[in-house]
């Protein structure tokens, strides 16, 4: 498969991703944010539209729409208090209805499908350098703000306490998420890619490590479930973007039978 230039993109992409994706889904998970994923995917999906219709890289549309979205999130949970979930919801429900209105306007409805479930053949030259890119400018200020997102991620109250500007490091962080999800939607696809942003580090999380060794473990899951997925979905003819998330539900699921198979055998 690695005689195709496609495949080798895909896999180089891929990897990165799989790296990325999982510093960002660690602090999501700590933070109780879960279903933030699911929401700025669906409403880079409006982005992807927006960029189809105006004939411009429907991933920059993506980007856009993403961040504008991630800073109503944060908008909206000032203004509802202690009930901030139903930010995540409104948002959600926005990005379903204006992704719906706009498929109506573009020309090419297989184009737009290739966003939803993701597509190997149509990452571009643009497209995997974009990604590059962007991938390399997350994993810096991922690890720039380290100190500042591990703090974030248990208690806020004493990340102010600590002199740590708490609402500049969220907003920075929900950027740096949105940005993710639009990126990995051109290879595992909008409505997925907020799966393996979450699985990775809840299999992770079987293995009761620290929050540093819980990043690095569901990178490794991520790898796996990426490159593995590309090689079964080239191999078989499925979907990139279905087999990817499956065989990551596996390797949940084959980590969560053995866990409990070691503590029956210590007992």
């Amino acid at each position: 498969m690695f005689r195709y230039e496609f495949m080798r993109t895909a896999f180089i992409v891929g990897g990165l991703l799989a790296i990325v994706i999982p510093m960002i889904g660690n602090l999501i998970v700590f933070k109780r944010m879960s279903m933030v994923g699911d929401a700025l995917s669906h409403v880079s999906l409006s982005g992807i539209a927006i960029g189809l219709i105006l004939n411009v890289n429907p991933l920059l549309g993506a980007i856009l729409m993403a961040i504008v979205a991630t800073l109503s999130i944060q908008y909206i949970q000032d203004r509802f208090g202690k009930y901030t979930e139903l930010a995540t919801a409104i948002i959600m429900a926005f990005g379903i209805g204006l992704s719906a209105v706009l498929l109506g306007f573009v020309e090419s409805p297989a184009s737009f499908n290739s966003f939803l479930f993701g597509s190997i053949v149509a990452i571009g030259g643009s497209d995997s350098m974009y990604a590059i890119i962007l991938s390399v400018i997350i994993v810096i200020i991922s690890l720039y703000y380290y100190r500042d997102f591990f703090f974030i991620a248990f208690d806020e109250t004493a990340a102010t306490l600590s002199g740590i500007n708490v609402k500049r490091v969220n907003t920075i962080f929900m950027i740096l998420t949105a940005i993710t999800i639009s990126v990995g939607s051109r290879i595992v696809g909008a409505l997925i890619v907020s799966s393996l942003m979450v699985i990775p580090t809840a299999t992770s999380l079987q293995l009761e490590k620290s929050y540093r060794q819980t990043m690095f473990i569901a990178m490794v899951y991520s790898l796996v479930s990426v490159w593995g997925g590309l090689a079964a979905s080239y191999y078989l003819n499925l979907a990139p973007g279905g087999t990817i998330v499956l065989l990551s539900i596996a390797l949940l699921m084959i980590t969560i039978v053995t866990q409990q198979i070691n503590k029956v055998v210590r007992k």
